[in-house]
């Protein structure tokens, strides 16, 4: 198998060179401790999701990554060991060789922790690549080329803006604010103003809707803060923006100052080309416009903001001058 992996914070994403995306699931596990002290596996991705709040208390969910960087080596060999054999490592057979995409800010340390975990989980030979420069390529970009692209990368814990060109970064900001501050601030404006108490699953749904689906009223089910009886809520789209906008503006203002750090020319490159966005939080509502604002540059999102790191990161297996130039361990 050839794989090219998206391990983020919130959602992985695996695709097969030859099949196309064969995972695109929630980063979590179900686990269980038994007698032996030992923890079991019970479910990975969507069905240990649908299962947090749901579980006896003798289960634990986990999230192997914080931030965008691996938090526990165990447990995260352990999440890819699941994750592959989910993928269909089983029916295919004999190794795994891959691309794994890292946050452009992670530090050597932190993206060889990365590489550890997916070596003892079977994944030989493995690359790390900037998660920005993966999801140019899924999206048509040729970072080997002499022109200027800037890209920005929201995901649920940190949001990146990086310009490249010719085979090397030029610049990058980072911001330590994503998706997942966003999906809290929902979560927080649903409680104080609706008097609604929702889990990370509804809120985080409701921020996803807010930004993809037309003006209008959206319904969100949780609980009453006074009786504790399940209740529906009818939320305006524009209620979502206002409560995650003070958190957009925080990164836009992070990410812009990319800008700064770049020559004239280069700015001429990304002024003609444009800015493109992707990554789960950058459907938030508002997003790509508030950054279209603070850049002053036309910025467009991807069409697959989701899967198209993972779809970069598959192409560039086999493309052995890109990871020449940009590849890490």
């Amino acid at each position: 198998m050839e794989l090219g992996i998206d391990l983020g914070t919130a959602r992985t994403v695996v695709s097969d060179v030859r099949r196309g995306i064969v995972f695109d699931e929630p980063t979590v596990m179900l686990l269980r401790r038994g007698a032996s002290r030992r923890e079991q596996i019970l479910a990975v991705g969507q069905e240990a999701a649908d299962l947090i709040g749901r579980a006896p208390s003798r289960y634990t969910a986990v999230r192997p990554l914080h931030d965008g960087v691996v938090t526990d080596l165990e447990t995260a060999r352990q999440y890819l060991r699941a994750v592959l054999q989910k993928a269909g490592r089983r029916a295919w057979g004999g190794g795994v060789r891959a691309v794994i995409g890292v946050p452009v800010g992670s530090t050597a340390l932190e993206h060889r922790a990365l590489l550890e975990a997916a070596e003892e989980a079977g994944v030989r030979p493995v690359t790390a690549l900037d998660e920005a420069i993966a999801g140019a390529v899924g999206c048509g970009i040729d970072p080997l080329e002499r022109r200027v692209h800037l890209v920005v990368d929201v995901g649920a814990g940190t949001a990146e803006a990086v310009a490249f060109c010719y085979g090397g970064v030029l610049a990058h900001r980072t911001s330590k604010l994503g998706g997942d501050e966003m999906t809290l601030a929902v979560s927080r404006y649903l409680r104080e103003q609706h008097q609604l108490h929702v889990g990370e699953h509804e809120a985080e749904g409701l921020k996803i809707r807010s930004g993809t689906e037309d003006e209008g009223p959206l319904v969100v089910q949780g609980r009453d803060a006074g009786t504790g009886r399940p209740r529906l809520a009818t939320i305006q789209a524009a209620e979502v923006a206002d409560a995650v906008r003070p958190l957009v503006d925080e990164i836009v203002r992070t990410l812009a100052g990319c800008l700064d750090d770049l020559p004239p020319q280069a700015i001429a490159d990304v002024l003609a080309e444009g800015v493109l966005a992707f990554g789960g939080a950058s459907r938030a509502h508002g997003f790509p416009e508030e950054l279209e604002r603070a850049l002053g540059l036309p910025v467009k999102l991807a069409e697959d903001p989701v899967t198209c790191v993972a779809d970069g990161a598959a192409r560039a297996v086999r493309n052995r001058p890109l990871l020449a130039a940009y590849g890490r361990g």
